[in-house]
């Protein structure tokens, strides 16, 4: 590993274990602040039911008759309270009321009425007239079922004569905590790799030149001797490994760009067609003839641009590919036998023959669907070029450590200003049967599928136009 990249990794650990110490404080801190909230609410609940104890006093002595039925309505409510991803369905506070010795006058649960609570945090306090506060585990050794308990003094005529104490459920508010939690701990997460990858190709793009200079001074301290050859090719070389990182990067914009003014070329034309017709077609005084010769060029038109449209996608998803996912051995000669078989059919209806010269046969290794794709395409282009009545020869044969695919028509061969143009996306001939230009996306496919088999193809005239398919023979092991 480089310095380069041990800084790099270095860094990386100490962001990780900075972003890690930092999720968990925040996360450890939750609890406490949730817990704090819900005491701050329950110090006024219990100033509000203190008062309410209040207006039952009589003689200094505190009467609880009223708030019996009170809390058995409370507890008796139905109803569905959605609190963010949270939903209450029932009361859970609860509510004690002693004496001015602590013992329990009430207890909304009927659980401790006759305690003595006198020495419970919050009822001393309360008693003394100063803030106090407990939480308690209604089951020994289990503080998922523990009560926070509040306080607050029951007066009468300015003495102290009782306290009540309002008690709720820290289950009840440890659900928003947990929810909190897991949405802290996912924002943390992945705001935490969304920074580290920002990092990462920010770092890669600066670093870089300095990077290409380290990599020049190293060469300089290696050489004993000063050789300035040698050293402006070294110069050069690393100004060509930079130059090729600047041009692949670049080259995302500038493929988008190409593909998108020439798709939009090739769309014009049978969009215009289109539309000249369907307001023609608007004439209702149009001959039946002349509608049917419209609605026909509607068709052709509309089938040209799926087609346009259909085999680009196919190109770009061909081009993504920095290689074959999946290679095996093929067998050029039974698979050159089933394309001559499948193009014997369409040619025959323009009287064109396709003929297969010779037996011989070559292994290579690929991808046998592409390669079927691609040999389809030389065949059908040779029919289309063809002139009625004449044919096509395809050849196989073994050069060497290639397998060299040959097909040949009998047309007017390739113009001498299309000679350079021919394998480039929507560049078409006029068919010299009809006229008509294909989608010009055939031999751009062709050239690619050799291009990932490390193969070439070429197109030149012999007495016609002559396709060459030239792949690598499989190496025996």
């Amino acid at each position: 590993m480089s310095k380069r990249s041990r800084v790099f990794v270095a860094l990386l650990l100490i962001y990780a274990a900075g972003t890690a110490f930092l999720l968990y404080r925040v996360l450890a801190d939750l609890d406490p602040r949730y817990r704090e909230s819900a005491e701050e609410s329950l110090v006024e609940t219990a100033q509000v039911m203190a008062s309410l104890v209040e207006q039952d006093v009589r003689d200094g002595r505190i009467d609880t008759a009223r708030i019996g039925p009170l809390f058995q309505s409370v507890y008796a409510r139905e109803f569905e309270a959605r609190i963010f991803s949270v939903t209450k369905h029932k009361v859970e506070l609860r509510l004690l009321v002693t004496d001015r010795d602590g013992r329990v006058l009430f207890d909304s649960f009927g659980r401790a009425a006759g305690a003595d609570f006198s020495r419970w945090n919050e009822v001393l306090l309360a008693l003394r007239g100063q803030y106090g506060a407990r939480t308690t585990a209604d089951v020994p050794d289990q503080p998922q079922a523990s009560v926070m308990y509040v306080g607050a003094p029951v007066r009468f005529q300015g003495r102290i004569v009782g306290a009540v104490s309002v008690g709720k459920p820290v289950q009840s508010f440890g659900q928003f905590v947990e929810a909190a939690r897991r949405k802290t701990l996912v924002v943390g997460v992945l705001s935490a790799v969304g920074v580290a990858l920002l990092a990462l190709i920010v770092s890669v793009w600066v670093a870089r030149p300095f990077g290409l200079l380290t990599d020049f001074a190293r060469y300089v301290r290696s050489q004993r001797r000063l050789h300035p050859p040698a050293l402006a090719r070294e110069v050069v070389r690393i100004v060509r490994s930079g130059f090729d990182e600047m041009r692949d990067a670049l080259a995302g914009r500038s493929y988008v760009a190409d593909y998108v003014q020439t798709l939009t070329h090739e769309l014009k034309s049978p969009l215009s067609a289109i539309r000249g017709a369907s307001e023609l077609l608007h004439d209702p005084a149009m001959p039946p003839e002349q509608r049917r010769h419209f609605l026909d060029n509607i068709a052709r038109e509309t089938g040209r641009i799926q087609e346009v449209v259909d085999r680009m996608m196919e190109l770009t998803r061909l081009e993504s590919r920095r290689s074959l996912a999946h290679v095996e051995p093929v067998a050029l000669g039974a698979l050159l036998d089933e394309v001559v078989t499948g193009a014997r059919d369409a040619a025959a209806q323009r009287q064109v023959r396709v003929v297969r010269e010779g037996a011989a046969d070559a292994t290579v290794e690929g991808d046998r669907f592409l390669l079927r794709r691609a040999l389809a395409n030389l065949v059908d282009n040779a029919v289309d070029f063809s002139p009625q009545g004449g044919s096509v020869q395809v050849s196989l044969e073994a050069d060497g450590r290639d397998a060299v695919l040959r097909v040949r028509d009998e047309g007017p061969g390739v113009p001498d200003y299309a000679r350079e143009k021919v394998f480039e996306k929507f560049f078409s001939l006029a068919r010299p049967g009809t006229g008509r230009k294909s989608t010009g996306l055939g031999l751009s496919f062709v050239r690619q599928i050799a291009s990932l088999h490390h193969g070439s193809v070429t197109l030149d005239n012999d007495r016609g136009a002559l396709a060459t398919f030239t792949l690598p023979l499989l190496r025996s092991r």
